[in-house]
């Protein structure tokens, strides 16, 4: 009787616990994440379609979430060689908005000899997405000399005001038009954080904005996406286009060898609605493919973990876990 009584309770034990996430939480090959949590309490990915020689991808997927720990495959949402007239690859970096009742997808593409930025539109956070037909970001900002058109991020304030940010090389800002397809181009800002080096702040790319406490953050990437020093810093302003001032402990997220933890960076970041609780969504390079030989650039796997705030609005530092 004893025994079936320890029996039954292992059994509820088991059945009632919760579902623990494990690193990474896609399967297969993903980098870039973008995520969303939308109006019908899912939480979506969207992310660089990876493991193609030379980052050659030309499509995006979409994965859901109820409880940020089982991911649900939901398709293809944007194939850039059949669903734009444009962009025939380099489907990189993308981001997500939701406004006005509709969907806008952002994303790098190929536009012949140089990147662009793209969006499309649709009344699912799955699609279909319709291409808006041609790029909305072709060009570098006025006196930028290097650097690719790609790596979006859009950010809404409270006032409803959005804005859209991009570059490799370099950062820029500027507000988004009413129709969320077009940008005012009176506002472009060069925000490159100045400084810094590959050890701890030097800018590359992976712009990701957020607000909390009236503060605004900006998190970017650091050194190669090949690199196992790949990682993320921060800065934060008074304003959605700066000027940045980069924090005193810049560093929030960087690799782990003794855990063959790579080159975790490149990140998007999830506030839980209604609640101040945050996580920072990023991809780091499947240990396997660390030779450079093997291309560790593009053999990236997409990862989650919790990310926290000391008293005085500080990002406390990330630890990467499997």
């Amino acid at each position: 009787m004893k025994r079936l009584l320890i029996l039954s309770f292992l059994i509820c034990q088991f059945a009632f616990s919760p579902v623990r996430a494990q690193n990474p939480i896609l399967p297969e090959m993903h980098a870039d994440p973008e995520v969303l949590a939308a109006p019908d309490g899912r939480y979506y990915i969207y992310s660089t379609t990876d493991g193609a020689p030379g980052w050659g991808g030309y499509y995006f997927t979409c994965y859901s979430s109820k409880d940020l720990k089982q991911w649900r495959y939901e398709g293809i949402i944007l194939d850039l060689k059949k669903d734009t007239r444009w962009a025939r690859g380099n489907a990189w970096a993308p981001a997500i908005e939701y406004k006005n009742g509709k969907y806008y997808f952002y994303y790098s593409g190929d536009q012949g000899e140089r990147k662009a930025i793209g969006v499309a539109i649709s009344d699912s956070p799955t699609g279909p997405f319709v291409d808006f037909g041609r790029p909305i970001i072709d060009s570098r900002p006025h006196g930028v000399r290097g650097g690719q058109q790609i790596d979006v991020d859009v950010f809404t304030d409270d006032d409803g005001q959005s804005y859209l940010y991009w570059g490799n090389g370099y950062m820029a800002g500027a507000k988004l038009n009413a129709d969320m397809t077009s940008i005012d181009t009176t506002t472009v800002t060069v925000l490159t954080p100045r400084g810094g080096t590959l050890q701890d702040y030097a800018y590359r790319e992976g712009t990701y904005v957020i607000k909390r406490n009236g503060i605004y953050y900006f998190l970017w990437s650091v050194d190669d996406t090949g690199s196992p020093n790949y990682h993320v810093a921060y800065g934060t302003a008074t304003s959605p286009l700066g000027p940045i001032k980069v924090a005193d402990d810049p560093i929030i997220l960087q690799q782990r060898p003794e855990d063959k933890i790579f080159g975790p960076a490149h990140n998007s970041v999830l506030k839980i609605p209604g609640k101040d609780r945050w996580y920072i969504v990023y991809h780091r390079i499947n240990a396997a493919y660390m030779d450079r030989k093997d291309g560790p650039g593009f053999h990236r796997e997409v990862c989650i973990d919790p990310m926290q705030f000391s008293k005085d609005g500080r990002i406390l530092p990330v630890t990467p876990t499997k």
